[in-house]
């Protein structure tokens, strides 16, 4: 939730190839970065992606939801 007492959430559109992705796995990188529609950028634990993974990588648009101290709430696919 942010000030008025709502959750805040953006939406971006993600694309990591099955190989890039491995360096995500492995702890590598631990952390995704990525722009959403309206420019803001977003940083999170590559973790949360896990359940997305598809033998091609991960991809399509997601949503991340924060609480009103900018903690991640959680991550699903829109489309």
């Amino acid at each position: 939730m942010n000030m008025n007492g709502k959750t805040d959430r953006i939406c971006f559109r993600l694309y990591i190839a099955a190989d890039e992705y491995k360096k995500y796995y492995s702890g590598e990188i631990r952390y995704v970065l990525a722009r959403s529609y309206d420019g803001r950028s977003v940083k999170f634990p590559a973790s949360y992606l896990r359940r997305f993974v598809s033998h091609g990588g991960v991809s399509g648009e997601f949503e991340i939801e924060y609480d009103e101290n900018r903690r991640l709430r959680g991550i699903r696919r829109i489309g």
